[in-house]
Order: C-alpha cells, then sequence, then structure tokens
C-alpha cells in the first residue's frame, strides 16, 4: 500500500470526523452484541425453567419480555449508530474526492507543453474520473469495512474468550488460513487491476480522439474500420476485466466456507462441551450467533482487498503525474508595470522530442508600443517565438528580457495577465459566445464585449445569429466558420487589454476586405501596446514597424516594408507573387 500512503495528508486533514466515525463504530457495534447475549440468557433461562421442579412462569415470562424489548431497542439503537457512521466515513470519501480531482486538475495546468504533447487526453480523463473514483472507494467504504471489521472482530472476539476460552480457540482456527489466501489473492488483484485500468484509458483516448474527429472518420469513411479497432480494444478489456474478475471470484465462496468449517466446529466442540455439562445451552446459542455475525465481516474482507488493490494501482497512475514536475517554473516576480521592450538575445530552441532546432541564434530588439512583422515559410520558427515570450516553451540557449528582466524573472501569473495571446489553431469551449470573449477578461462587461466583437470584424455575424451573443457552441466551435472562430479568439484578446499583443497567423480564414477592417481596428487599439504579427500575407505586415523574415529558425531578413521589397530575397518575391494574384 506504499502509493495509497499519498493519501495520508488528507486522512489527517479529515482526522476529526474519521475519529468521531471510529468511535460511532465502536459503538454501534457494542448494541450489536447485545442481542446474542439476551438471547443466550433467554434460552438458559428457559432451560432451568424447565429443568425446575417448581418453576415461577410469570417470572420467566417477564424475564423473555424484558429481553425482547432490550433487544428491539438496542437493534434500533445500532442500526442509527450505523447509519451515523456510513454519513460521517462515506462523506469524508467524498471530500478527499474532490479534493484530489482538484489537486490533479490543478498539477494538469501547471504541466508544460510538452507533458500534453507526451499524453493522450483520453488518459489525463481516466486519471481524473475513474482512477479517482477507485482511490474513494478505499478512503470510503473500505476504510469504513475494515473499522467495521476490525471493531466488530476485537469486541466480539475478546468477549467470547472471556466466557469460553477454549471453544473460541476453536472456533477462530480458520482464519490463518483465510489470511493466507487473502495475500496471495490480494498480488495477483493488484497487477490485475493495473492492466484493467491501462485498459481503459486507451479505450477513453481512442473514443475522445475518435469523437474530436469524426469529420475525417466519415470523409474518408473510415467509420468500419473505427469500429472494428474499437471493437478489438473493447475486446481486450473485456478479457482483461474478465480475468480479474476470476480472481475475485474466489473470494467469496471461500470465506463462506471458512465461516461454515467455523460453525461446524462450534456445534461440534460446543456440543460436546454442553453434553459433558462444561457449556450452558445459552453460550453455545451466542456462539453460532457469534460466528454467523462475523460471516458478513469476514466475507467482505475479500471485498475490501479487492479495493484496495485496485485503488492501489489507480493510485500508483495518479501518483506518475503527479510526480511529475514542470519545467517552466515560476519566477519570484518584478512586480513592476510592464512597459513592453522586448529582446531576444543568442536565443536557440530545440524540441528534445523530435532533435528539430526551431530557434537557432535569433538577436531581436522590439522597443515598447511598437509592432512587428514576422513573415518566413512553415516550419520556419515563427509560432515558437511567440511561445517562447508566453513560457509555453524556455529557449535551450540564450535569454529573452522584457523591460531588462530577464523573462524567467516574472511570476507566470504576472507574465500572461500582460499578454493576449490568439494562437494559430484558436480553440472555443463549448460554452455561449458571450462567454468565450470574457474568457479574455472575466469580469467584462456587456458592452465590453460587443466592442471588442466590433474591433475584431464579427459583431455582424454573431446578431445574424438567433440567440445572438448567447448562442452556445458546439465543441471547439464547429458551429461557426474557420473566419469566425479566428474573429471571435481575437476578439477574446482584446477584450483583455493587454500591453503586448500576439497575434500568430489569425487572419489567414478571413477575406481581405475583413482583414482591412480588423487590421485599421488593431492600429487604434495596440497604439502604446507591443505588438507581434505572424502571417503569410504581407498585406497584414506592411504597416508594422518593422519586419523580420525566418528561415530555418534564424532571421534571414529585417527591416521595413519598404526597403524589404527593395531587396532581393524571400520577402519581394513572396509580394510580388500575392500582389500578381490579387491583380488577377
Amino acid at each position: 500500500m506504499k502509493e495509497l500512503r499519498y493519501l495520508n495528508k488528507y486522512l489527517y486533514k479529515y482526522r476529526t470526523k474519521l475519529i468521531w466515525g471510529l468511535l460511532i463504530t465502536v459503538v454501534a457495534r457494542i448494541f450489536s452484541l447485545v442481542a446474542p447475549r439476551l438471547i443466550g440468557n433467554s434460552l438458559t433461562a428457559v432451560e432451568n425453567y424447565l429443568e425446575a421442579e417448581t418453576a415461577d412462569f410469570g417470572l420467566i415470562k417477564e424475564i423473555l419480555l424484558t429481553n425482547i424489548l432490550i433487544i428491539i431497542g438496542t437493534t434500533l439503537a445500532s442500526g442509527f449508530f450505523t447509519f451515523l457512521m456510513r454519513q460521517t466515513i462515506i462523506n469524508v470519501s467524498r471530500y478527499i474526492e474532490f479534493d484530489l480531482k482538484n489537486e490533479v486538475f490543478w498539477h494538469y495546468q501547471r504541466l508544460t507543453q510538452r507533458f500534453y504533447k507526451n499524453n493522450r487526453t483520453g488518459d489525463l480523463m481516466n486519471r481524473i474520473s475513474e482512477d479517482v473514483s477507485k482511490v474513494r472507494m478505499y478512503v470510503g467504504p473500505a476504510l469504513m469495512y475494515s473499522i467495521n471489521t476490525v471493531a466488530l472482530f476485537v469486541i466480539v472476539i475478546s468477549y467470547m474468550i472471556s466466557i469460553a476460552p477454549i471453544l473460541t480457540l476453536y472456533t477462530v482456527l480458520p482464519l490463518p488460513i483465510l489470511s493466507i489466501t487473502i495475500y496471495k489473492l490480494s498480488r495477483i488483484i493488484n497487477q490485475k487491476s493495473a492492466l484493467v485500468q491501462e485498459m481503459l484509458s486507451k479505450m477513453s483516448s481512442f473514443a475522445q480522439e475518435s469523437f474530436s474527429g469524426i469529420a475525417v472518420i466519415k470523409s474518408y469513411n473510415l467509420q468500419g474500420q473505427s469500429t472494428l479497432d474499437f471493437t478489438d480494444l473493447a475486446s481486450e478489456t473485456y478479457d482483461k476485466n474478465m480475468d480479474l474478475v476470476k480472481v475475485q471470484a474466489w473470494f467469496f465462496p471461500l470465506m463462506i466456507l471458512l465461516i461454515g468449517c467455523s460453525n461446524l466446529i462450534v456445534i461440534f466442540v460446543g456440543g460436546n462441551q454442553y453434553i459433558k455439562g462444561q457449556l450452558e445451552i445459552g453460550v453455545l446459542a451466542e456462539f453460532i450467533i457469534y460466528v454467523n455475525m462475523l460471516t458478513w465481516p469476514v466475507a467482505v474482507v475479500g471485498w475490501i482487498t479487492s479495493i484496495v488493490q485496485q485503488a492501489e494501482a489507480s493510485q500508483k497512475r495518479i501518483n506518475a503525474f503527479l510526480e511529475k514536475q514542470p519545467e517552466i517554473i515560476s519566477g519570484k516576480g518584478v512586480f513592476s508595470p510592464i512597459q513592453g521592450t522586448i529582446e531576444f538575445k543568442n536565443v536557440s530552441l530545440q524540441y528534445p522530442e523530435t532533435g528539430i532546432k526551431a530557434l537557432d541564434q535569433v538577436n531581436l530588439t522590439i522597443p515598447a508600443g511598437s509592432t512587428l512583422g514576422i513573415i518566413g515559410n512553415i516550419g520556419s520558427g515563427k509560432s515558437t517565438l511567440l511561445d517562447t515570450l508566453v513560457r509555453l516553451y524556455d529557449p535551450s540557449e540564450g535569454c529573452i528580457l522584457i523591460d531588462g528582466y530577464d523573462l524567467k524573472a516574472f511570476q507566470l501569473e504576472e507574465l500572461r495577465s500582460t499578454v493576449g495571446y490568439v494562437p494559430q489553431n484558436a480553440f472555443l469551449f463549448s460554452e455561449q459566445i458571450e462567454e468565450n470573449i470574457r474568457f479574455g477578461n472575466p469580469e467584462a462587461s456587456q458592452e465590453a464585449i460587443r466592442e471588442a466583437a466590433q474591433k475584431s470584424a464579427v459583431h455582424d455575424n454573431i446578431t445574424q445569429f438567433k440567440e445572438g451573443y448567447k448562442t452556445l457552441l458546439g465543441e471547439r466551435g464547429v458551429t461557426l466558420s474557420g473566419g469566425q472562430i479566428q474573429r471571435l479568439s481575437i476578439a477574446r484578446a482584446l477584450i483583455k487589454d493587454p500591453q503586448i499583443l500576439l497575434l500568430d497567423d489569425c487572419l489567414s480564414a478571413v477575406d481581405t476586405d475583413t482583414e482591412e477592417e480588423i487590421l485599421k481596428h488593431l492600429k487604434s487599439v495596440s497604439k502604446n501596446k507591443t505588438t507581434l504579427i505572424v502571417s503569410h500575407r504581407i498585406s497584414s505586415l506592411k504597416h508594422a514597424d518593422q519586419i523580420v523574415v525566418f528561415e530555418n529558425g534564424k532571421i534571414v531578413q529585417q527591416g521595413k516594408h519598404a526597403d524589404l521589397i527593395e531587396v532581393g530575397g524571400y520577402y519581394k518575391e513572396l509580394f510580388e507573387i500575392q500582389q500578381a494574384n490579387s491583380s488577377k
């Protein structure tokens, strides 16, 4: 159970409730033991009454009636305290589930882009849902029944020893066999539970990717192949689950068998002692009731063990992610308003997964309040340059300065709160349009949302929808066109009113007229703001204060639009091609 030690901090956090649960459990078990004792006393009293030459029927009737009333009362009390026990301990398990899910989710957000590139979304979702649910069963039902079983065993066995130590010794003889069986089976369950959880993660990942890429699957007519692949995964998952269930199925029959053996021993040994006059009939009846009272707790040991082993396997998978430390570490903080002067000094960045050098000895200075245009072939390092500014990646070599401070000195919240970033692949949430825009500034008013939409030239499109700004978008904004998605993303960045604005090829899906309208608004909005625009269209960049051309991670050309079209190279060639296309 070494992986489950991680949960000790939560058990300590809710220790008061758990202690109360333990005390309530003991009280409930004490009340439950009254009934067997009174039944035994009643049988002994009846036996004495029948053997007595002169007996008072009224007295034996009064004894039996009193015992019945006490049994009813103590049974009700035991049931009430058992209810309180469940309310206390099961509630704690829900609190721990809540805390653990929040911790995992928060940790996911701290991890860097490389983590998400190397792990599937379905697997991440499975660990925060299925695996955490398995762990909750450990800190809830498993813990509750364990406390209940231990309390019942201690109290019952102690009492049994006090009234008939020899008979008790014979009664517990099957318990060592039970312990060895549980130990052997639990190890097998642990291994098979881990395999089952891995297969569930694979199924979740496959389903998530299939649903996200359903348009591709349909367009290539791959529904049949996709179904076959999913069926293969489902069959393999079924086989792994059946292997686990077959092992788990041994528990209950073995438990019942061992309890049956204890009953036979009580009847045989106790019966002989009763015949020899060493034991009262009431004590023999008590022992049979006690042994049967232990039937469920002993049988549930197998179930508890199964839960613990599955929780161990799930917590191990959770810990594997929780132990991963983010590569991007927040700085101590600068705590001075960012003006926006950006300087790249010998910046290089190589992706360890592919070995590709995305940036190679980049040196660049961008004055505060100026606009920089970035252009180049696909894969030349344009987007990577912007990613380094919001510290999605840190340079392998060199350093980046903002207002003279190393980028790593800023707190991540401090840095990212002053940057508005529109990525190349815009992402919209399955929320209303206004909520997607408000994502840039959660406290933005309706008026500010409309103003941002107007500046990004998407307001007219929104008002044409039946629900307007209340229109609910499909997943990733599938109900909108590519251009509308890009413009909503621009509106999200503008409503943030950032000091540094990063636009990564976010006008590629809009027509030239809309592009001109957006650029006109951007020109007025970006006054006194440092703006970096990545584009494949020279029309988007020609008004920039300076333009850089990237090739294989290096800056190969730099200057104003008027200067670059006068010299040979990539920029001039692209300008002439685009001019020719626009004149057709």
